[in-house]
């Protein structure tokens, strides 16, 4: 814009469009554009697209170069963390104690995967006994979290080239992950119960689809617990397409009365994976990637070339908490802590149509005809920070208006402030909105 290139009127590119050019997330274009809003230099225009005003104003500064102490001062409801506390720097502390004091050489030495993943196999399939996926004609392989899993799951059962199906609001991260892989991406209609049989089958119909790309226990943006009946569903036509499954289950335990897994329902094409970074804490970045054992080595070359190894001092951790039952106390310690948490957004936001699970870490909420840029842009400068839905759109057509409002990296403090404030913003966004510095003087 200040070297002209750009001037009042000219039309921008949608997020998908220049996220795809520039070859980073979505979400990234979208936080640039929400600063661009910020500082007039752009608007957008529901129905029509995001437009040019005129210059960036001198002296405004994007909100990541803001001072630190007023990016500290944010309510951050945007980044999908667990709840945390004390309990968790105490095990952690202790569990480095107990290393120094009795750390197996191999911990240090290791550098054979084999090896590693053959010492944790017995931790690693009674966790997954938790997460309910007994292994039979499976094997499990052991990651550095959710995102290393996935990563393999996808290089396994899909070349460049090949389409991979998934909800059309899902996985933030698919997106980016499936183009830097040379894959097609396709969103497929849902209901309040998941994906659509019938979507499912016309694209299986239309063109051959390599896998199908899942988030159904509780995790994707709509914090759906897909049915057994609509699980059987989607397993009876992915057998007859000869199409993969691919399950991500990072919330793992937390969601402890739920159907049975894809991967017990069809083991032979199923690739689920989950980890303990969602359900006990974000620096224990240890997962578990289950395949069919016709893919096992395929699985495991992909790893190989990709990550080598888990770290081994972080599964020996986690193999200690699964083996003496701190995991469990964890678990159960965050299903209580997310119930809490779901409890104070269901009275901050009553009234407010939002989506949630008793024990999610999120909550969805749409806005309806309410621009969701200049919403979030309102909210940030009320202090809170949330998620765009844009960042959730897997397809290209247009999506419901809506934020994603995370409940677990905050105080309840914090929290109760944060959508208290999104509630009211919610209420009256035809109204102006009052920034920090004038409700300050």
């Amino acid at each position: 814009m200040r070297a002209g290139e750009l001037t009042g009127g000219d039309r921008l590119p949608t997020h998908r469009d220049l996220a795809f050019q520039l070859e980073i997330s979505v979400q990234t274009v979208s936080r640039a554009y929400d600063e661009l809003i910020r500082v007039g230099a752009i608007s957008g225009q529901v129905g029509r697209g995001t437009f040019v005003t005129g210059e960036l104003a001198e002296g405004t500064s994007p909100h990541f170069y803001l001072p630190e102490e007023e990016r500290r001062s944010l309510i951050d409801l945007s980044i999908l963390k667990p709840v945390g506390d004390q309990i968790h720097v105490d095990h952690m502390r202790n569990a480095l104690r107990a290393l120094t004091e009795n750390l197996p050489a191999e911990v240090v030495h290791s550098f054979r995967p084999a090896n590693t993943a053959h010492a944790y196999d017995t931790t690693a399939r009674k966790w997954l006994k938790y997460c309910g996926v007994d292994l039979d004609a499976q094997s499990a392989l052991i990651t550095n979290g959710n995102t290393a899993a996935m990563t393999v799951a996808l290089m396994t059962v899909a070349n460049p080239g090949d389409l991979v199906v998934t909800e059309e609001i899902g996985h933030h991260t698919l997106n980016p992950l499936a183009r830097y892989l040379g894959l097609r991406l396709t969103g497929l209609r849902t209901d309040s119960d998941g994906i659509l049989p019938q979507a499912f089958q016309a694209a299986c119909s239309n063109q051959t689809v390599k896998a199908l790309y899942l988030m159904p226990t509780g995790l994707g943006p709509h914090l759906t617990t897909m049915s057994t009946a609509r699980r059987i569903e989607l397993v009876e036509i992915a057998r007859e397409h000869d199409v993969f499954i691919i399950e991500s289950d990072a919330w793992g335990p937390l969601q402890s009365v739920r159907p049975a897994p894809f991967a017990m329902l069809a083991p032979e094409r199923t690739l689920y994976f989950t980890s303990l970074t969602k359900c006990l804490m974000p620096g224990l970045r240890v997962g578990y990637l289950v395949v069919p054992d016709a893919l096992s080595a395929a699985a495991r070359n992909r790893h190989l070339v990709t990550n080598w190894m888990a770290t081994s001092m972080m599964v020996e951790i986690a193999s200690r908490w699964i083996d003496d039952g701190t995991a469990l106390t964890l678990v159960n310690w965050q299903i209580k802590a997310a119930f809490k948490r779901n409890e104070i957004a269901a009275a901050c936001l009553q009234g407010l149509p939002f989506l949630k699970n008793p024990t999610g870490l999120h909550v969805w909420l749409p806005l309806s005809e309410r621009d969701e840029t200049k919403f979030i842009e309102a909210a940030r400068q009320l202090g809170v920070a949330v998620a765009p839905g844009a960042s959730f759109c897997i397809s290209d057509t247009p999506h419901e208006s809506a934020v994603r409002i995370c409940l677990g990296g905050v105080s309840e403090i914090e929290l109760s402030n944060g959508l208290a404030a999104i509630r009211k913003l919610f209420l009256k966004q035809d109204e102006p909105v009052l920034t920090r510095d004038v409700v300050s003087i």
